[in-house]
């Protein structure tokens, strides 16, 4: 069942446009330039509904994943291929959104650059020391770009849980950051 849940969320990723509420770890991606010659684009957005559907589903094989679900209240994820069209608007949209957030206040925890790989995590957080927000940009030349924005009240501790059960080994790594500044 936690495989379903994987998948499940890996088919939920300018100008960033903030959401109505400001302080709640809700990103707007906007636009993202589409590849012309490598159609792969996904587009999925996951509401507290089915989140809570899918912990209630997992609860008994699966407690730990299901008290994570419990406090997310959404989930988007964006994918899209790159190619000489595209790579460089991508570009400029990650470069964009991260800068906003930055701005924004909101912690840069994860950057890495290499092997023609960026990748950035940044956090949302409220006084209480919960995370109200997760969102990765990652992209791989060539390739594709992943745009992933994860709203709630969810523990630091937990984000290690979550990349462990989506398979995001930068999600997982992000966890034990937060854990480390402590």
């Amino acid at each position: 069942m936690a495989g379903l849940l994987a998948g499940a969320m890996v088919i939920v990723s300018s100008e960033s446009v903030w959401a109505a509420r400001p302080n709640d770890g809700r990103v707007e991606f906007g636009e993202i330039p589409h590849s012309q010659s490598r159609g792969e684009f996904v587009d999925v957005n996951i509401g507290k509904g089915m989140i809570a559907l899918t912990a209630k589903l997992i609860a008994k094989q699966d407690p730990e994943a299901a008290s994570v679900l419990i406090g997310i209240d959404s989930v988007r994820l964006n994918v899209v291929g790159l190619d000489e069209e595209n790579a460089l608007q991508v570009r400029q949209k990650a470069k964009s959104l991260t800068t906003s957030m930055d701005q924004a206040g909101w912690i840069k925890i994860i950057t890495t650059h290499q092997k023609g790989q960026d990748v950035s995590v940044h956090l949302k957080t409220n006084a209480r020391n919960s995370v109200q927000g997760l969102t990765l940009v990652s992209i791989e030349d060539g390739r594709e770009a992943i745009f992933l924005n994860v709203v709630g009240n969810i523990r630091p501790e937990q984000l290690t849980i979550l990349g462990d059960r989506l398979q995001l080994e930068t999600l997982e790594k992000a966890g034990e950051s937060v854990r480390s500044h402590k």
